[in-house]
């Protein structure tokens, strides 16, 4: 496997920290299929990490920013989140129906007891992180 450079910004970690701890290993299990997918796609060869609207976010040349985060208003739930303004959760919606649930065009939504469909969820993982090399291909190329 290639070797991914993560520039690290350390209010991350801060913010991690910071969540309760179930939801702590749930934002924690989001971010390393993040940098895993990362690892896996060839054009890939550094990620940033960062905060975004305060929310820790990944980002990636020719792609688009993915945002992972809890809220204390629905402390049962949380969500990856991308550009509303992007095809992305639009194609999700496509590929994959209701195996996931979605929070308008920007965000796929897990409850904390939720399996995460691992395989599907690198798939629009992928597709965000490639979107700006697929964003003209029907289905995003998928």
């Amino acid at each position: 496997m290639k070797k991914l450079n993560i520039n690290k910004n350390p209010k991350v970690k801060e913010k991690f920290d910071g969540y309760p701890k179930e939801v702590k290993k749930k934002l924690e299990y989001l971010r390393q299929l993040i940098i895993q997918t990362a690892t896996e796609i060839d054009t890939i060869i550094e990620i940033e990490e960062t905060l975004k609207w305060g929310e820790p976010s990944y980002l990636v040349k020719k792609g688009s920013t993915i945002r992972i985060d809890w809220k204390t208003k629905t402390p049962d739930r949380y969500a990856m989140y991308f550009k509303c303004t992007s095809k992305l959760v639009e194609t999700f919606r496509e590929i994959y129906g209701d195996l996931f649930k979605y929070e308008n065009n920007r965000a796929i939504v897990f409850d904390l007891n939720d399996k995460v469909p691992e395989m599907e969820l690198k798939v629009c993982i992928e597709l965000a992180l490639t979107y700006h090399l697929v964003k003209n291909k029907p289905r995003l190329g998928k």
